[in-house]
């Protein structure tokens, strides 16, 4: 459990630095984003490549950058 909160933050912090929303997320946000991006990514493109704490890392990034910009999008400063 607690290896995959880690590695849930991990996911979204590439995530955040890959969009350029991670100095606005925060710590639980990444984790949060890291977490449900692994299950977007490996059920839209696979479980291929490495994996850490059942997470394959490739997809699980690609989906966690699909989640926080489509969050940034709707949430995001407006101005």
């Amino acid at each position: 459990m607690l290896w995959s909160i880690i590695v849930g933050g991990f996911i979204g912090f590439l995530a955040g630095a890959i969009t350029n929303k991670g100095g606005v997320m925060g710590i639980i946000a990444n984790v949060v984003a890291g977490l449900i991006g692994s299950s977007v990514g490996q059920s839209l493109f696979g479980t291929w490549g490495p994996s850490l704490a059942g997470m394959s890392l490739i997809p699980s990034v690609l989906g966690a950058v699909i989640v926080v910009a489509v969050v940034s999008f709707f949430f995001g400063k407006k101005g």
